[in-house]
């Protein structure tokens, strides 16, 4: 699949490769194809799939169909290329990696910011799994055979930078993965985010899941009518008046849990465009304001989100181990500013 959408236009050429087939259930309901698919191929979106079926990439029984045609049970959905399937081999590349730790068993790192930890769409190359197959061979995994994830038993959003743990071993990645899945596992995150908290510290819980009307987000679900169960616990570290720092504690772990629980509060991380924090939220309009907060912006060019500590049981010795690293650059940085900022307004 092309990394510019779901389709190639179908020219007359002497082959066409498939590259998703879907066989729709005995109980199958009438359902258009293009929601039949975007239900299906990740990453994919209502309108690149009809422009697909316009454009003879979609197949129903080797026949070309409309976007209207409605899948029927038993019906062979396909998606067919021109050129064939992305070759899903995981090439060995020499990442730099900060090892925190190591033993025959497990490896912990410090995630760099804007690092992408797995291949997927749009990031095939340059990712922590890449790095991961340069220093360490043989690495187990958990993944699906068209999705590999060779040491990974949990991740960190590209932006997030922070401390995680990489399996070396069956054995090691098994007993973590079970200690994530009992939440036995202790996480701390430090968030810079916006607004002002009354309380010191707080709760909240919400079912998490895919966003209804945007794909690329996870929305909460108060009376989790979708979405998994999630619970977020936050400390206030810091307080700038217009932006707080706050400590996270995941009791879950569902995707992007701080960044949807932060926005769902009234809270959205400082910077995180892709949940709305990435404009002057709260503050004056004076545009000396607006240009700090910019400036803040060009030196933090990220979700200010780090993970900052990882306890957890070495899966083989049973030893308690614990991790704590210190925020990066970027977001020590920016937080400097903000206390010359504040100090500035109260003289």
């Amino acid at each position: 699949m092309s990394e510019d959408g779901l389709y190639e236009e179908a020219e007359e050429q002497e082959e066409l490769y498939e590259h998703y087939r879907f066989v729709a259930d005995p109980g199958q309901e009438p359902l258009r194809v293009d929601k039949f698919l975007m239900d299906r191929v990740p990453n994919a979106t209502r309108n690149k799939i009809q422009i697909a079926t316009r454009a003879g990439n979609v197949h129903v029984n080797g026949e070309t169909v409309k976007p209207n045609y409605r899948v029927k049970p038993k019906d062979v959905v396909a998606v067919v290329m021109a050129q064939p399937p992305r070759d899903r081999t995981i090439h060995p590349e020499n990442i730099p990696l900060n090892i925190l730790y190591e033993d025959k068993d497990v490896v912990v790192i410090n995630k760099q910011p804007d690092l992408v930890v797995h291949p997927g769409h749009g990031n095939y190359t340059g990712t922590l799994v890449n790095g991961l197959m340069y220093h360490f061979k043989n690495l187990p995994d958990l993944g699906k055979h068209d999705d590999p994830r060779p040491g990974l038993v949990h991740r960190l959003d590209k932006g997030t930078s922070g401390v995680m743990v990489v399996a070396k071993n069956e054995l090691a990645m098994s007993g973590l993965a079970q200690q994530f899945f009992d939440r036995t596992t202790d996480r701390l995150y430090n968030a810079l985010v916006w607004g002002e908290f009354e309380e010191d510290e707080g709760r909240i819980e919400g079912h998490i899941g895919r966003s209804l009307k945007n794909r690329l987000q996870m929305d909460v679900f108060p009376d989790g009518e979708f979405g998994k169960h999630a619970v977020t616990h936050y400390k206030v570290l810091e307080r700038f008046g217009y932006v707080t720092l706050v400590q996270c504690k995941l009791e879950t772990g569902r995707t992007h849990q701080i960044r949807a629980h932060m926005r769902y509060i009234g809270h959205p991380l400082f910077n995180d465009e892709r949940y709305g924090g990435d404009k002057v939220l709260k503050g004056t309009t004076f545009t000396k304001y607006k240009q700090f907060i910019q400036n803040c912006f060009d030196e933090l060019a990220r979700p200010a989100l780090h993970a900052k500590s990882l306890a957890f049981t070495q899966p083989i010795t049973k030893e308690r181990l614990e991790f704590n690293t210190e925020l990066p650059e970027d977001m020590q940085a920016v937080l400097e500013k903000w206390r010359v900022y504040i100090a500035s307004r109260k003289e």
